[in-house]
């Protein structure tokens, strides 16, 4: 009999309420997703997802792991995807060869739409990567997390920081500027100092005896195809090391590690106090690597990438090359150290540190893990960073490198030459053609490779004066042989006028002083109290 009231729905015709719809449509996701789960077990069935894969996804933690101090290796994590995808990009239009690398990435920078913007994404996600590992680095030791059994996740995780930094290198090869070209003559004399092999070395490293279009090929393997490949493997060892040993549990004070009760009690505080990593545990890392991939966008819309400063050129002696931000501690360590000490610090200081790094877990696997009764730790990374810091400060502006153009630009200040005599006047010029203020700061401009001219007089004696003029001393050259006997005296003449006003020149102090009069006694020069 058919329904004659027009409000109830009819079921010849289908559902006609708000309600008859939803319900309806609630039926069919619900035979479309039994579809997608038939589909979904049939390919579980077959590779095993739910016994194999999902275990490690909702493995138990220690419910005091979920902080913010354990987030900085996930985000390395997402640095290093980040750079696989910006990498496989670029490759598409870089050219890896000396005559055209240069000129593809002058068309990413200006040609390619928003090449540069992915340059800069590459770019600052590799400082983000170096910075952020270092910063995991710190926080694995000052947490007692390389004490045992977790010897090998740490082995691994500096095999993985050195990997990074070998990409972090190779990836400013890439560039093939002057820094890199420069760069890599450096890294390349470096290596030839290694005994019996050096030359071997060399010639595996740069393809032939010179940096050429070689150089840049095998370079470029190592960037994109070998160091990768190894890093990601590296990545999946330690994330099952990880998974299989467990996640380090926060550090309570007094709580010792031995080897015979620690898995033990881990594993007791799992059960009593574990929770799933997802969601759980893997909620603030979420935030934070969105956070950090949010940061590097900005650093890349604002500050764009790095490079290429010039073309390649070994005729240009005059250059400034300056590595990134990572190796500019090394860079000032190898301009400020003395010739006769290179040598050993390259061979040995490297094999030094590696293998401390290697072998802490087996010297310190047991016992107190809480940096609270650490303190040698904090002391140890207090001054890793205050002397990394000072370090690539200096790097920064490398005080100990000429600066070529300081005495081209203008003439010895007013202020020094004012009431001088001829011969005075005669030792100014000499100091402007030498180039003296390649190297030395007089007035508002000149070099900080040597000391500021700047009061030198009360420094040093005019005999002083002469035998360093002549003889050198320290990083100054000698100039006996390129200087006669009158314009060396010139010169002193010039730079015993040199001190502030007010104080006399320095002396002999076994000479007894003989105050000058009359016409004799000259006026006190202002130096750099103008």
């Amino acid at each position: 009999m058919a329904n004659d009231d027009p409000r109830t729905p009819d079921p010849r015709h289908g559902p006609r309420s708000r309600h008859d719809v939803a319900g309806e449509i609630a039926r069919i996701e619900e035979k479309s997703s039994s579809v997608l789960w038939k589909v979904l077990d049939w390919v579980d069935f077959r590779v095993k997802f739910r016994e194999s894969i999902l275990p490690s996804i909702v493995h138990p933690i220690p419910r005091n792991t979920a902080s913010w101090w354990y987030v900085f290796g996930s985000a390395t994590l997402v640095c290093l995807m980040l750079q696989v995808v910006t990498g496989i990009c670029l490759a598409l239009v870089y050219v890896p060869s000396a005559g055209q690398a240069w000129q593809s990435l002058e068309f990413l920078n200006y040609q390619q739409p928003l090449g540069w913007y992915l340059r800069a994404m590459h770019y600052w996600g590799s400082n983000f990567m170096v910075a952020l590992m270092t910063i995991h680095l710190i926080q694995v030791f000052m947490f007692g997390a390389f004490k045992y059994p977790r010897e090998l996740t740490w082995l691994v995780g500096c095999v993985l920081f050195i990997l990074t930094l070998g990409m972090a290198f190779t990836g400013q090869v890439m560039r093939f500027d002057q820094d890199a070209y420069w760069g890599l003559g450096i890294g390349a004399s470096m290596a030839a100092r290694f005994p019996l092999i050096g030359q071997q070395v060399v010639q595996m490293m740069l393809g032939g005896p010179i940096i050429a279009g070689e150089t840049l090929s095998r370079f470029f393997a190592l960037h994109v195809f070998v160091i990768p490949g190894i890093l990601l493997g590296l990545v999946g060892l330690h994330l099952l090391l990880v998974i299989k040993v467990g996640i380090n549990e926060w550090p309570m004070p007094g709580r010792l590690v031995t080897r015979e009760r620690y898995i033990d009690e881990y594993h007791e505080l799992v059960e009593r106090d574990g929770e799933p990593f997802v969601p759980h545990g893997v909620t603030r890392d979420v935030v934070f690597a969105g956070i950090v991939m949010l940061t590097i966008a900005a650093f890349a819309a604002y500050f764009g990438p790095k490079g290429p400063s010039g073309i390649p050129d070994p005729t240009l002696i005059e250059t400034n090359p300056r590595p990134d931000f990572y190796f500019l501690p090394l860079f000032s360590v190898f301009a400020l150290l003395p010739p006769y000490m290179e040598t050993g610090l390259i061979l040995t200081a490297p094999v030094v540190l590696i293998a401390l790094a290697f072998l802490l877990p087996f010297y310190s696997g047991t016992g107190e893990k809480s940096w609270q009764r650490r303190p040698g730790a904090w002391i140890l990374v207090i001054m890793m960073f205050l002397m990394l810091g000072v370090l690539g400060w200096l790097g920064t502006y490398s005080p100990w490198s000429p600066d070529m153009t300081a005495w081209s630009g203008a003439p010895v200040p007013e202020r020094y030459v004012k009431a001088s005599s001829p011969l005075e006047l005669q030792g100014a010029l000499i100091v402007q053609a030498k180039q003296c203020r390649n190297c030395h700061v007089l007035g508002d401009g000149g070099g900080m490779r040597g000391p500021a001219l700047d009061g030198v007089a009360s420094r040093l004696t005019r005999d002083q004066l002469i035998r360093q003029v002549l003889q050198g001393g320290g990083n100054m050259p000698a100039y006996g042989k390129n200087l006669n006997p009158a314009e060396v005296t010139a010169l002193v003449a010039f730079l015993t006028t040199l001190h502030p006003a007010g104080e006399l020149p320095s002396r002999d102090s076994a000479v007894p002083a003989v105050p000058a009069t009359g016409a004799d006694a000259a006026p006190p020069r202002t130096g750099d109290a103008g």
